[in-house]
């Protein structure tokens, strides 16, 4: 079992290796579809199976493509972290789609919206306030 440290360093470094090979090395089309961005990359704690979760920007079509391409692509991923990499044994590739900056967009836009129709009923709230004091004098 591999301490938390290590599990981080090599997390961080299977993440700037896979961002190589989306920029460089993967000739596949279909990664191209969407732009592609590694969010994140959980790796277990013996350093056997890492979690490489993907933010795709496009299409629904451009981000299923682009999630074939790289399920596709895992044991190219994976070869090659073999050789870039020295680890005793390469972790398992998995990618996953991530979708929160998505929805962490949405979530901020129904604040937003929340706020402004707030605002305007309480603006609206004080005018009618104003208006019935001043009819009181």
């Amino acid at each position: 079992m591999a301490t938390n440290r290590r599990v981080s360093r090599v997390a961080s470094l299977i993440k700037r290796e896979v961002s190589q090979m989306l920029i460089s090395d993967i000739k596949d089309d279909r990664v191209g579809a969407g732009m592609v961005s590694i969010t994140e990359v959980e790796v277990s704690g013996d350093l056997q199976h890492a979690k490489i979760f993907v933010s795709i920007y496009g299409t629904p079509e451009a981000r299923a493509q682009t999630m074939a391409g790289l399920k596709s692509a895992t044991g190219y991923v994976r070869s090659e972290l073999g050789q870039r990499v020295r680890l005793r044994r390469t972790p398992e590739v998995i990618f996953v789609e991530d979708r929160s900056l998505e929805r962490g967009s949405r979530v901020l836009a129904l604040i937003n919206q929340i706020s402004s129709t707030s605002k305007s009923r309480q603006s609206t709230d004080y005018d009618d306030n104003s208006n019935c004091i001043e009819e009181n004098f």
